[in-house]
Parts: structure tokens; sequence; C-alpha cells
């Protein structure tokens, strides 16, 4: 008996000694879709900047977020120092801060001053993902879009305020940013907000009320929307806002921390409950436009970036489950030889890659619409790509996960044996964060029939798709084009039948575009790759999603190549 435990921990002992030291150089299929969007000059100087970064993700930050994760580590909060000032602080566990160093100093926000670095932006933030939010995601999801709003709409004297420090690669020195919508009436109704600003005779404003869900409260600058007195009503009545966090004296704002908010997910994450009164505010942008800009600039920002997140959280998922099938025997075999094992495995893969695609084609088209590469088109495209795909990812991301779960077993229920436990809850915060599934599929219908944003979007997957010239891609190429011709006749039948008839099937509809978008890009990834080591899997990859999520009468039974393919996929790790 003592040689059978001996041997049971050993074999867990090689699984964690098999996974990657380095989820950059580890992750092939990255490495190929950020050179297929940056191109070989780009890659080839931002690569050495990956490499360090994926080290550090596969090795001190994994262990100290695990570290900051532990019951005891969480943040808390110390609205006083110790002469009796306000201040609203927010205590760390040191590891937070060390984390922060890495992050921060691999330039990952500083690269946003300047336009065309966003799939290299992203591909950080996938790897930063692989350990979940880590204290630190939501603070760079949240910065970056503040950075965008500034850059974009605010006027020259507000954006020299409040950008440099955004910019800034040295942690001690940078500040960061968080936006604050939510009100406790308003929720996804962002129309009903009911938090108040009125012009001071110096030329700023002042903020009174009450912001409901407020994360990254350390922030130093806070993006918000209020209603200017005066203003109208609903949406249109919304202003765009920064707040910073001390005022020029160095004293605090007026802003008061009610209580941490307790959550099941993203626990490292400071999120509040928040009182402002008369809080000094700038205007972001013209103030009628408030509302326009917080969600083309922020929200769909933080969209793409939580999509991202989706995608590297499904790779580190893949990584725990392939692995562990790898090493850990069951009845006197790796349980990698089993089929439903397998099976398994290769759901996951072709998840991973397939959000991987869309997310990367998301940062390229917004790479394209910064640099002025695009055109009105592109935007719309963009503007339709990004509500899907943010959807598509946070529901697969979840699935993804618990199939890693499932993999581990019992194992995958203990916090302290995997990191499983921890992405599962951070995946359930993501799949809400940005717009729940409903609003986000409401939006895309809003958008279809009010500006004809499918136009663009599907033109786009039609160029994807008329890349793909290497016969062996055939077969799937037209499978994915008449679910496309098939998806546009669905859309135009809900349209034809009425605005509520429409609404209960939304999501029906989301659900198909961003399959197709997911399997044409893939397709369009296989074609470039052609030649490469990687084709093979991709191919088996591709069809492998296509089978479960285009083909609506595929059996694996009656499929000949089944239990090959998934084979091939489980010993691709």
């Amino acid at each position: 008996m003592s040689d059978n435990i001996d041997k049971g921990r050993a074999a867990l002992q090689a699984w964690e000694a098999s996974k990657p030291d380095n989820f950059f150089t580890a992750d092939r299929n990255l490495q190929s879709v950020l050179r297929r969007y940056m191109g070989d000059e780009a890659y080839a100087a931002a690569e050495p900047n990956f490499k360090a970064l994926g080290a550090a993700c596969a090795t001190v930050i994994d262990r100290n977020a695990k570290i900051e994760d532990r019951i005891g580590n969480h943040p808390r909060l110390d609205r006083w120092n110790g002469i009796g000032e306000r201040t609203e602080q927010i205590e760390f566990h040191p590891s937070h801060d060390a984390n922060g160093q890495i992050v921060w100093s691999s330039g990952i926000m500083a690269m946003q001053g300047e336009a065309g670095r966003t799939v290299e932006q992203m591909g950080l933030f996938y790897l930063l993902n692989h350990n979940g939010e880590a204290g630190h995601m939501c603070s760079l999801a949240c910065t970056s879009g503040l950075i965008r709003a500034l850059k974009t709409v605010a006027d020259d004297a507000v954006r020299e305020k409040f950008l440099p420090p955004l910019l800034n690669s040295d942690y001690e020195a940078m500040q960061h940013g968080a936006q604050f919508l939510t009100e406790v009436q308003g929720g996804s109704d962002v129309g009903a907000n009911a938090v108040m600003a009125r012009p001071h005779e110096d030329g700023t404003w002042r903020i009174t009320g009450e912001k409901w869900f407020c994360s990254n409260i350390n922030a130093d600058q806070f993006l918000m929307t209020a209603r200017p007195e005066g203003a109208p009503d609903g949406t249109p009545g919304l202003g765009l806002f920064v707040v910073p966090r001390r005022l020029d004296d160095g004293s605090t704002n007026g802003f008061y921390i009610r209580r941490l908010k307790d959550k099941l997910g993203t626990r490292t994450l400071a999120s509040a409950e928040v009182d402002f009164v008369d809080a000094v505010a700038y205007p972001v942008g013209a103030l009628d436009s408030g509302f326009k800009n917080v969600v083309s600039l922020v929200l769909n920002t933080s969209r793409l970036m939580n999509a991202v997140a989706c995608a590297g959280i499904m790779r580190r998922a893949y990584i725990e489950a392939a692995s562990y099938a790898c090493a850990r025997e069951a009845f006197g075999q790796p349980i990698a030889n089993y089929p439903l094992v397998q099976e398994t495995v290769a759901d996951m893969m072709s998840e991973y890659y397939a959000a991987t695609a869309s997310s990367f084609a998301v940062a390229h088209l917004l790479d394209l619409v910064e640099t002025g590469a695009g055109d009105e088109y592109t935007a719309l495209a963009y503007r339709m790509f990004v509500n899907i795909n943010k959807y598509i990812t946070s529901i697969r991301g979840s699935e993804v996960v618990h199939q890693s779960i499932e993999v581990l077993g019992g194992n995958g229920a203990i916090e302290s044996f995997s990191i499983l436990p921890r992405l599962y809850r951070d995946m359930v915060v993501l799949e809400s964060w940005e717009g729940t599934h409903n609003v986000l599929c409401l939006q895309v219908l809003r958008d279809i029939m009010r500006y004809h944003v499918h136009e663009p979007f599907v033109a786009y997957i039609r160029q994807q798709l008329e890349t793909v010239q290497t016969p062996v891609l055939d077969d799937n190429r037209q499978l994915v084009e008449v679910a496309l011709d098939e998806t546009l006749s669905l859309m135009q039948r809900m349209v034809a039948n009425g605005e509520r008839y429409a609404q209960a099937h939304a999501r029906r509809l989301v659900d198909r575009f961003a399959h197709i978008a997911q399997a044409a890009l893939l397709l369009a990834e296989a074609e470039a790759e052609q030649g490469q080591p990687s084709a093979a899997i991709k191919q088996d990859v591709i069809t492998h999603f296509i089978n479960r999520r285009i083909r609506t009468t595929y059996d694996p039974l009656a499929d000949g190549e089944y239990l090959a393919r998934i084979e091939r996929l489980m010993m691709a790790f």
C-alpha cells in the first residue's frame, strides 16, 4: 500500500513539474496569432517582453497571487491614518504590490500612449490572466478605458493634468484608474442614474450621490457618470467626469467608502459602495455626450479586455487539465488514454483557440480604427463584434474552467490543490462585468435594427473566409459559409416578426454569429499557417469546433475519424 501511495504522490509531483515555466513560450498558438496581426518586425521587437512576462506569470506572479487570495490576506478598508486624518485607504497584502511592480514594468499601460499597439497590449494581458484577476486585471482594464477617454475626448487641460501618470510604467509613481457607473437603482439601466453634478465657480464641478459597485476603489482617478443640474432624464442627460482621489493640496477628495463588497470571485480586487459629497470633478468630453463616450470608449475597452481575460483563463484551465490527464493514472494507465477525458480536453482546447482567435481579431479591428487604417465600416464591425465576443467568451470561459475541474475530479474542488476554484469564481464575475449576457445580446440586436452594423460585420467574416484557399480546409469553409447565410435568414425572420419576437430570440442569433465568426477566423489562421508545424493540429481544432458549434446535424457516433481526432488533440499538449 505504501508503494501505491508513493506512486500516486509522485504522479502529482510529476504533474506540477510538467506545467510550463513560461506561459508565452509554451503557447505556439498565441505566438502565431500575435505574429499574424503585428507583423514580423513588430513581433520580433516585442517578443523579449512577451517572454519575460510569460515567465513571470508562470512563476512569481502565480505564487504571489495564490498567497494574496488566502483567507485573511484579502484587501481591507482603513479609513483613517494614525493621527485621525481621513484617508479612505485600502490595505493590501505585500504580494499585491510585488505583482504590481512586475505588471506595470512590462509597459502594458505605457504602450497605450501610441496608437496601433492594442494587439501587443492584449498579448501581455492574455498572459497575465493565466492567473485570473489577481488583484490587478480590473485596474488595467479601467485604466485603459480612462486613457482612451482622455486621449479621445478630453480638453487639453484635463488631458494634460490626468493622462501622463496613467502612462507611467513606474509602479511607485504611476496612477491607475477606475470606472464607476452602477447605482443601486440603475444597474444596467444607466439612464436611471441619479448622482448629480453642479458647476463650481473655479471651473471644476462638484459631484454628490451614491455609487453602488465601485471596483478598483484604490485607484487614483475615478471615471464616473453624473447628471449635471438641469440635464434631462435618461442616458442623454449623463455627463462623464474624472474625479481625482486626492486634491491638489494632497487632501482626500469628497468621497466616503461605506464598505468593501464581499464577492464570490475577484476577491483580491477591492470593490466598494461609495458616497460622494461635493467631490471635485473635471468633465471628460462634452457633457451631452457622456453616455455615448462611456460606451464607445470605456465600456467597449473593458469588453475587449474582459474577453481577452477569458481567453487567458481558458488557456490556463486547459494547461491544468491536460497536464493532469497526462500525469494521473487510474486503472493502470494515464487518464489521458481514456476517450472521455480526451473528448473533454479536446472541447476545452477548441474553445480557447476560438476565444483567442476572436479576441485578438477584435483587438486588431480597434488598432485599425485608432490608426486610421480602417474606415467607418471597420468601426461598425468592431462595434458589433466587441459585444458579441464579450458575451460568448465569458460563457465559454465558465464552461471550460468547469470542464477542467471535472478532469481533476475531487481534487478540482480543493482551493489549495490548484488554481481552478479561483478561476471558476473569477469567471462568474467576468460573465457579469461590463454587460450581462442579455444586455449585450439586446445591444447587438438594437445596433442591427438601427445602424445595420451586421452588414460590415458580415463583410468582415466573408473577407476572412475568402482568404481560405487550401483544399484541406475547403469543406469546413463551405460549412461556415452556409451557416452564415442561414443565420442572415434567421435575422431577417426575427426582424420581420417584430421587436418582442426578435428580443426573445436574440441570444440564439448572437450565439450563431459568434460561432461563425470564430470558425471563420480559425480557418483564416489555419490558411496563414500552412506549412508550419502548427497547421495540422489547428485543422483538427477547427473540425472539432465546427462539428460542435456550427453543424446542426453532426453525429459524432457516425464520424469514423472522431476517436483518432480527439486522441491527437489530447496528445497535442
